[in-house]
């Protein structure tokens, strides 16, 4: 369950983001659970577009069958438009990881050029 300040961290972050797929006039079927189910192993955050006038449901009714199926967090219903959030441990293990890579390399680019400030610094005399 999400909180109103992590809530609207998420609506802003979404903002940005263009809808993965679409509801129809089928609705919620098993294939757009799976289809949510695989976007959640790549992503922890984004949208999905409900065309009005042929789904059977409202977007909140939508929004809330795939919340109960996929165990994920509804940040926002806006219109046609569903924004649905759950962590995804994997991913941010990942990003971590990806972060202290990064962290390490301009560490040792730090040091390279102030070796070789020093080489020059020194060599002259």
């Amino acid at each position: 369950m999400l909180n109103s300040k992590q809530r609207a961290q998420l609506r802003a972050e979404a903002n940005g983001l263009d809808p993965i797929f679409q509801i129809g006039k089928e609705g919620v079927t098993e294939s757009v659970i799976a289809q949510v189910e695989d976007t959640f192993n790549t992503r922890e955050l984004f949208k999905i577009k409900v065309h009005l006038e042929t789904s059977p449901e409202t977007p909140k009714e939508i929004a809330q069958k795939i919340a109960e199926a996929t165990k994920c967090d509804v940040v926002q219903v806006v219109g046609g438009t569903i924004v649905l959030f759950r962590i995804n441990l994997i991913l941010r293990q990942k990003a971590a990881e990806k972060k202290k890579r990064a962290k390490e390399k301009a560490q040792k680019e730090a040091i390279k050029k102030r070796t070789e400030r020093n080489r020059r610094k020194y060599s002259g005399q």
